[in-house]
């Protein structure tokens, strides 16, 4: 599966009922990823995650499967059980598991139970107010090294061209090639970083298949149209 990470993959996010409607119809190749985000279906009322999970071998993207932490946007304020649980119902339809660099330590059997069947792990971190600075940044890559995985993404607020900038240093003058990085902004400078990232080698620029999550993506075809375009 790892093989298929490259500069400038597009995921298109599943987080509601119609968004999973529009990935099923989505030919082959019209994103790179599916980044399933089971807390969002468990989390709110209404959806079902019998029909989510039933629908999940008919779509025609590799997964990444996401349980969010609520202080990182996850949704309905799952408590860590819930989330364990979760992640391992749907942990075999996974080619990437997405776990927060805060949840590395209580979430390490998920983790280690991914590796053990040849999923990738992603690390991420999410900053809804600010960009951190480019120490700071550098500071989390170590952490999520040395907790182990494939990935380390990180979104950040990109209220201004400083913040863009940060991220740009912090993706471009890395010195190790592990972790990988996927790197994006949200906000004001939201949808220009995810072109100028994507093209300097964030692996997984995450695109939306009915509505935004937060401010600043693009659709995920039109990213993918755009990213290769550039």
């Amino acid at each position: 599966m790892l093989t298929t990470l490259f500069a400038g993959a597009v995921v298109g996010t599943v987080h509601n009922p119609k968004a999973l409607a529009a990935a099923l119809k989505l030919p082959k190749n019209a994103v790179d990823f599916l980044e399933v985000r089971v807390d969002a279906f468990a989390g709110a009322t209404g959806l079902d995650l019998a029909a989510l999970e039933k629908s999940l071998p008919r779509l025609k993207a590799p997964l990444i499967i996401t349980v969010r932490h609520p202080l990182e946007g996850g949704a309905g304020r799952l408590t860590l059980a819930q989330r364990r649980a979760l992640f391992v119902q749907f942990l075999p339809y996974a080619s990437l598991v997405d776990v927060e660099l805060r949840s590395a330590a209580p979430l390490r059997a998920i983790t280690g139970e991914a590796r053990s069947k040849g999923i990738g792990v992603i690390l991420s971190h999410h900053d809804f107010r600010k960009t951190p600075s480019l120490a700071r940044l550098r500071a989390l890559r170590q952490a999520a090294a040395r907790a182990g995985c494939d990935v380390f993404k990180v979104a950040t607020a990109t209220r201004t061209a400083r913040d863009l900038a940060t991220l740009l240093d912090f993706l471009t003058a890395r010195r190790a090639a592990v972790p990988e990085l996927a790197v994006m902004g949200m906000g004001d400078f939201g949808k220009l970083s995810r072109l100028t990232l994507g093209k300097s080698g964030s692996v997984l620029n995450y695109g939306y298949l009915d509505k935004p999550q937060v401010d600043g993506q693009w659709p995920a075809a039109l990213l993918k149209e755009r990213l290769r375009e550039c």
